[in-house]
């Protein structure tokens, strides 16, 4: 399946859940994430809060991680993240994107269990861990496109290594030449 070229600039990831939605934000640029909250799923209430930081962060588009089975077919939750996304895009007019997830809980649980571990979260934290899948899925995504990105795209990734050798951030540059 061929792969979109990544929108230039801010993005914003969901994991949708039943309880709760995380959310991440991330840059093309630099393809990587961070962690924004997480909203209770309640309705009008988590629509309204979405449509805030859409408002505020002003993505260029949206990430929905799909939670699908083994042999990457829907489930009854990807569908239900399906549907979410389809409201996303009618309240919020963003793009949206897939990107399957199947990993992310276990990863998200293991990012969790070494923050635990450091002394940065407490259990009582563990709505943080729909926070931290947002994140993968939307770095697994950034990683996934950027593959196909530099392969379609060399005379944009010429560009941007110039700017960023240009400001003298060498490590940056090398990723886009790489």
């Amino acid at each position: 399946m061929p792969v979109p070229a990544a929108p230039l600039g801010t993005l914003l990831a969901f994991d949708f859940g039943l309880s709760r939605i995380g959310i991440a934000v991330g840059q093309t640029h630099t393809r990587t994430s961070n962690p924004l909250e997480t909203v209770p799923n309640k309705g009008d209430q988590t629509w309204r809060r979405i449509e805030e930081l859409v408002r505020e962060w002003r993505p260029a588009a949206a990430v929905v991680g799909l939670p699908l089975d083994a042999e990457g077919l829907d489930t009854e939750m990807s569908l239900k993240a399906r549907h979410f996304a389809d409201e996303l895009k009618h309240r919020t007019g963003l793009s949206i994107y897939f990107q399957d997830e199947r990993l992310t809980s276990r990863a998200a649980d293991e990012a969790f269990i070494a923050m635990r571990a450091s002394g940065a979260r407490r259990r009582r934290d563990s709505v943080f861990k729909d926070v931290i899948a947002a994140g993968i899925i939307l770095e697994n995504w950034l990683q996934m496109v950027s593959v196909e990105w530099r392969g379609e795209s060399l005379k944009a990734n010429l560009v941007f290594a110039w700017m960023f050798l240009f400001r003298g951030d060498f490590a940056q540059a090398f990723v886009y030449i790489e």
